[in-house]
């Protein structure tokens, strides 16, 4: 498939995915197969209905992590029930922010939310609706969006990565999610870029460049990205976008610092893997064109000859609903699953 057929898939999907309102409306007298994606994340909380066609209705809410995991289930279980008279979902599919046991259901643990420890969220979701549950862990899950519904389309296998709170990893290969042991794969944030410590998530995530960001301001206040994170207190990484489009130099140079730390990391997951396609998630993502470019061409510097000029780099292209999307898709596999299992 051509990048220029490939391209245009993805903006006709996404397009039905943002017009799933309007459609169900114009059909809604045919019957159609409704599913549940949930998204269970550090700082937001996302409940879609829909299916792979598009989206009929968006539940999004902010998460208090100090109030912890039994706050959280309890914003799904009162959005659950004032979206049943609604909806007859058949399956319901979860990215769940942290390392999952895939094939039970169970959450080991969070990163940045208590109470979620060995605990069974399948089972629980399945006794509160009736119907199968699958659950992934949320890169797991944008992935295989992105795969199946995103920049990924015509692609295999597909990696994803995301640089945002953290850095993590997923791969899909023949149009499934790969699973290691139990207990985790792909964690891609936390390969090591030397023996001393430093990992991709140490100098690509969100965080670590909102710190590269503050040093370098500090000793250089007067730069035009000085000037735009003047203001900012947390975040700081935001400043990068609209320095960039002045040409500063120094957002420049932290731009393809990190860039080509991040294209290190990914030279591995190349010699490994061999993926036709990287797809590029995360908060830094939003900093667009500039992002994918300069990751883009540091990455060939650091691959074996024979596997020149390596995989195509593209930019994600669900945006936010990456980890819902793939949810949703996941849901839609889990329905042949026995809701008492």
């Amino acid at each position: 498939m051509s990048a220029c057929r490939r391209a245009t898939h993805v903006i006709v999907w996404c397009t039905v995915v943002y017009c799933g309102v309007l459609r169900n409306r114009l059909i809604g007298s045919i019957p159609m197969t409704n599913f549940l994606g949930i998204e269970i994340g550090g700082t937001k909380l996302q409940l879609l209905t829909g299916d792979a066609n598009g989206i009929v209705d968006r539940k999004s809410f902010g998460v208090r992590r100090e109030q912890g995991g039994v706050a959280i289930r309890e914003q799904i279980r009162a959005a659950i029930k004032s979206l049943q008279p609604q909806f007859d979902w058949t399956a319901i599919g979860v990215g769940y922010g942290g390392p999952v046991d895939w094939k039970t259901g169970v959450t080991f643990c969070s990163h940045h939310v208590e109470g979620w420890d060995e605990f069974p969220l399948g089972d629980w979701l399945r006794e509160l609706t009736g119907v199968p549950v699958v659950v992934e862990n949320d890169t797991n899950a944008a992935t295989f969006g992105e795969a199946i519904r995103g920049a990924g389309m015509g692609f295999n296998p597909v990696f994803y990565t995301n640089s945002g709170s953290g850095v993590g990893g997923g791969l899909v290969v023949d149009g499934k999610i790969y699973h290691g042991a139990r207990k985790g794969e792909a964690e891609f944030g936390h390969v090591r870029l030397d023996r001393h410590g430093s990992t991709v998530e140490s100098r690509c995530s969100g965080w670590a460049v909102d710190n590269k960001v503050r040093e370098a301001t500090a000793r250089n206040p007067k730069s035009t990205l000085g000037r735009m994170a003047a203001d900012l207190t947390g975040n700081e990484a935001r400043a990068l976008a609209p320095a960039l489009r002045e040409s500063c130099p120094l957002a420049r140079k932290i731009l393809d610092e990190t860039a080509a730390d991040l294209a290190y990391g990914l030279s591995h997951v190349v010699h490994l893997l061999h993926p036709e396609v990287i797809i590029l998630g995360g908060g830094l993502s939003l900093i667009g064109e500039p992002w994918r470019e300069a990751v883009a061409l540091a990455l060939p510097s650091f691959l074996m000859r024979a596997f020149a000029p390596g995989p195509e780099v593209r930019l994600a292209a669900l945006g936010e609903d990456t980890v819902p999307v793939g949810a949703l898709i996941l849901a839609e596999s889990a329905k042949s699953v026995s809701p008492l299992q």
